[in-house]
């Protein structure tokens, strides 16, 4: 008999994960996962209470492992780092990357595990090679492949997505067919070391506020803002600018300067870029011929759009889109896709300061 270790949140999705690899056949054991010490964060003893009845409930041992120092050290420092720098990082993508698939992973594989299973939309299927690769989950609106770019074929194969073909709708009356106790437990939203509480406040506790201005590309001030790290390119809401006219968008920064550029109007041509720069680069399996066409995600939900991928230098990747996309924003990921299959992904570099 296969032994599954399932990550387990405390939400639905793991839930019904762990029930339906029981029901299976599997010798499944629940395992929880902490990032974050300070009491109260993410919900994190409410999660484990409900991790703990659903184990009993299924009728699987279950454990729990601490990772917030690492946590802190691999993701959290990084993403401070970046609001500094005036960028927007992504703390779900660097996770699973150093945490969920590098140290639960080992984990789950100490424990005995013949692999590990996650509540994560998205599918394992074999490629032409045999390898394994990463598809999109059926339920297009929780595909969660987006955010799982950084794994590896071989990790891949010893990793079960027992929700792939499965919709939400599906999984949450599966829950309560089960009597599952988290069958109407709400999905967890926003960065989990930030939680329900205001962005700007959490932030304010490790970043110190500098005030500066917003400015037009032509070097006109319009207002103030509250720091630089509180606002990302393309953002509308929040930056109390008053006057006449169309709606003000954050269009890009300048650490150096403590500039925050906006413009007026959500079709002004500085909210839109034909090309980018992307680092970091990360393919599922093996690395594609270049030129590559293919299409690409510049946001989770963002639409797949046509783009031509080429390599640069040091290893850097060149996307030109056929459509210039709107708030290309730096330190998030772009991701590539041809059909249903996720190629691989890369972090957007800063973009070229055309109007600073």
């Amino acid at each position: 008999m296969k032994t599954v270790i399932v990550g387990m949140s405390g939400g639905v999705d793991s839930s019904v994960t762990a029930y339906l690899l029981k029901k299976e056949g599997y010798r499944v054991i629940g395992l929880f996962m902490k990032n974050w010490e300070e009491e109260g964060e993410c919900q994190a003893a409410e999660d484990y209470a409900d991790v703990v009845q659903v184990c009993d409930q299924i009728g699987i041992p279950y454990y729990s492992v601490n990772f917030a120092k690492e946590y802190w050290e691999r993701v959290f420092s990084r993403c401070l780092r970046e609001y500094e720098l005036g960028y927007t990082p992504n703390p779900d993508i660097l996770c699973n990357r150093e945490i969920k698939f590098r140290l639960f992973f080992q984990k789950a594989l100490e424990l005995g595990g013949d692999y590990l299973a996650t509540g994560h939309y998205c599918r394992k299927v074999q490629v032409l090679d045999g390898a394994f690769g990463l598809a999109r989950g059926r339920d297009e609106n929780k595909d969660q492949s987006y955010f799982l770019y950084t794994m590896k074929a071989e990790i891949l194969e010893r990793v079960l997505f027992p929700l792939g073909e499965l919709k939400k709708s599906e999984v949450r009356s599966l829950a309560r067919e089960a009597g599952l106790v988290t069958a109407a437990k709400k999905d967890s939203t926003g960065i989990c070391f930030i939680g329900k509480r205001n962005f700007r406040t959490f932030l304010s506790r490790f970043i110190s506020k500098e005030e500066g201005f917003f400015k037009t590309p032509e070097g006109e001030v319009v207002g103030k803002h509250e720091g630089m790290a509180y606002y990302t390119i393309g953002q509308r809401r929040g930056l109390a600018i008053g006057g006449a006219g169309e709606a003000w968008y954050v269009v890009g920064k300048d650490p150096e300067q403590n500039v925050v550029y906006v413009v007026q109007g959500e079709d002004h041509p500085a909210l839109y870029q034909e090309k980018l720069t992307a680092t970091e680069v990360s393919w599922v399996g093996k690395p594609p011929k270049f030129p590559l066409s293919c299409t690409a995600k510049i946001r989770y939900r963002s639409p797949d759009v046509p783009c031509k991928v080429q390599e640069g230098s040091e290893g850097n990747l060149l996307v030109t889109f056929n459509i210039p996309q709107k708030a290309v924003t730096p330190c998030q990921s772009i991701v590539f896709y041809q059909g249903d299959l996720c190629l691989g992904g890369a972090q957007i570099a800063p973009l070229p300061a055309a109007f600073f």
